[in-house]
């Protein structure tokens, strides 16, 4: 049978780079990229964990391999970038979701240190990365871009103002470069998980979550990994070329549900 479309859904082959991705939706997005084809590189501040998820991938038939990555440090940043196109001459993707969270009052003594330290890794982190990758991805023939946010960044909750300006900057920025980058064919988008089971999440106990996710969330249960992964593989297929600049909400409706 003869296809009937033109659009490719294929990333076999295509290089992805993911901060953050020794753990949580990182570690589930380079399993799925890895299972579709792609050489994924997992990047993460904990050097064990991303070299464990490399192996893991390459045991199971895919293509990764695993680097340090402090997404707060320059240098390392354009050090690791240098290695990946060193040894695979190229980078389609490019996956910021490297990420932290430090509950903190308004009136606190420590507020703007903790202020400082979530914008220099949620924010000013993801530019870091794009304008080291940006070189690389203007030469591939679907360059993508995914920003990680969070619900946070549609809203707000109490004791995060820290951790709800810099996802709300997360926005801004994807929007922002989706318009500059445009004419380059560079798309950008943004991810904004909700309730999610994750390392920020296993320390809240069960029965909260569920008392939570009854009253919040209308699917009623917080989500998995792997279900923001396959909304960021979405965003990253050569056939999603004529979608930038979006803002996509993976909460179970927490953010449209009103009573």
């Amino acid at each position: 049978m003869n296809k009937l479309t033109n659009l490719s859904r294929s990333i076999k082959e295509s290089v992805v780079m993911i901060t953050g991705a020794g753990s949580g939706m990182g570690e589930a997005t380079a399993r799925l990229f890895a299972d579709q084809g792609a050489i994924t590189i997992v990047t993460d501040i904990n050097k064990k964990n991303a070299d464990s998820v490399a192996i893991e991938i390459n045991n199971s038939g895919g293509k990764s391999v695993s680097h340090y990555l402090d997404v707060g440090d320059k240098e390392n940043i354009a050090e690791t970038v240098r290695e990946v196109i060193t040894k695979f001459e190229k980078l389609d993707i490019l996956i910021n979701n490297a990420g932290i969270a430090i509950p903190t009052n308004i009136d606190d003594d420590d507020y703007e240190i903790y202020w400082d330290k979530t914008h220099d890794i949620l924010l000013k982190g993801q530019v870091r990365l794009i304008r080291e990758c940006l070189p690389y991805l203007k030469e591939s023939p679907f360059p993508r871009i995914v920003n990680i946010s969070s619900t946070e960044g549609l809203g707000a909750s109490p004791k995060h103002s820290p951790y709800t300006s810099a996802k709300h900057g997360v926005i801004g920025l994807t929007r922002s470069l989706a318009v500059e980058l445009g004419s380059l064919g560079i798309t950008v988008n943004c991810i904004c998980p909700g309730p999610i089971n994750t390392s920020m999440t296993e320390k809240i106990p069960q029965k909260d979550k569920d008392i939570y996710s009854k009253r919040r969330v209308p699917l009623r249960r917080y989500g998995s990994p792997e279900e923001v992964a396959h909304a960021t593989l979405n965003f990253c297929l050569p056939s999603s070329s004529f979608i930038t600049g979006a803002v996509l909400a993976v909460d179970g409706g927490l953010t449209v549900k009103r009573a």
